[in-house]
């Protein structure tokens, strides 16, 4: 991976491993809806006017409108009402180890999209060792859910796993903010009614607020920019690996915020997510070459199979 692809993976570690603290602290004070549609209606007035600015972007929805559509149900208006609504019963920590299964989920699915990137014994064994390392993250924390909560985390894991799919397959020439900007307007209106009829009665603490303005400008705005950039650097299942750090970020600010205790079995898990990341996003060597034959003529079938220059 280049050193701008690990740039924007190790920012993508930090811009969605703060967001369960910061929904954490703000369900506790408004509700799920009213949440999802501060984070995208604050997302599409930042993003909104740059998006205008480049031109064509009508054209560009109604070109792409399909694909944008899904994009925005599986990527926004499901999974981020469905986080939230778990986070009201399940611990930040919680959501956020459980989110890191979504590479794991999007490498399975890379089978229905037609496996859009070649994955070697390298590549698997970081995924495997990302897992485990979760796994020992994950199970001491899995107290104090029911399984509402789970199966909400479940739709958004899986949510998040399909929407890099679309994106690389059919968004991949959009620019970035004409991408998003749409499709956290879209969100933000389908949000707007259910966020009003759950308005609150009387001023949110200033925790609250400053945790929606956090969700709303680094965790959506800055974060989605960042993401889309990162998924046309290294490629929709790589770009998901970030997921594994996010557990590592959660567990820090933990420790830094709350005063959890990082303990051995943290530290092991830390190791295993961060050699797990470093294999799994390693791209893949070049093909060796057959010995004692060479081609005749460069249009041969055989050359064919060499992968196209994107």
């Amino acid at each position: 991976m280049t050193a701008r692809g690990w740039f924007l993976f190790s920012l993508m570690g930090v811009l969605w491993g703060i967001p369960y603290l910061m929904i954490k602290v703000a369900v506790d004070g408004v509700s799920p809806s009213m949440v999802v549609f501060v984070r995208c209606a604050l997302g599409a007035a930042l993003l909104l006017p740059f998006a205008i600015r480049q031109g064509g972007l009508a054209a560009t929805v109604r070109t792409h409108w399909r694909p944008m559509l899904a994009f925005a149900v599986i990527e926004v208006i499901g999974p981020w009402w469905t986080l939230t609504d778990a986070e009201r019963h399940l611990s930040s920590s919680t959501a956020g180890l459980l989110i890191a299964g979504v590479p794991i989920v999007a490498v399975l699915l890379t089978r229905f999209f037609g496996d859009t990137e070649h994955l070697g014994a390298r590549r698997l064994t970081g995924l495997i060792l990302g897992l485990a390392g979760v796994g020992v993250l994950t199970v001491p924390h899995l107290t104090g859910g029911d399984a509402r909560s789970l199966a909400e985390v479940a739709v958004t894991v899986i949510g998040y796993a399909t929407a890099p799919l679309i994106m690389a397959r059919y968004l991949k020439q959009v620019p970035t903010l004409q991408l998003i900007a749409p499709v956290l307007l879209l969100s933000a209106i389908v949000y707007a009614p259910a966020a009003a009829l759950t308005w609150p009665t009387a001023m949110p603490s200033p925790s609250v607020l400053a945790s929606l303005a956090g969700l709303g400008v680094i965790c959506t705005a800055l974060a989605f920019v960042v993401f889309l950039e990162l998924i046309r650097e290294v490629g929709p299942t790589r770009a998901t690996v970030f997921t594994y750090v996010n557990p590592a970020v959660a567990v820090a600010a933990g420790a830094l915020f709350l005063d959890e205790r990082l303990t051995g079995t943290v530290l092991v898990a830390f190791a295993l997510i961060l050699a797990g990341s470093f294999l799994a996003t390693a791209a893949s060597g070049p093909r060796r070459k057959r010995k004692g034959r060479v081609p005749s003529q460069p249009t041969q079938p055989r050359d064919r199979s060499a992968p196209a220059a994107r």
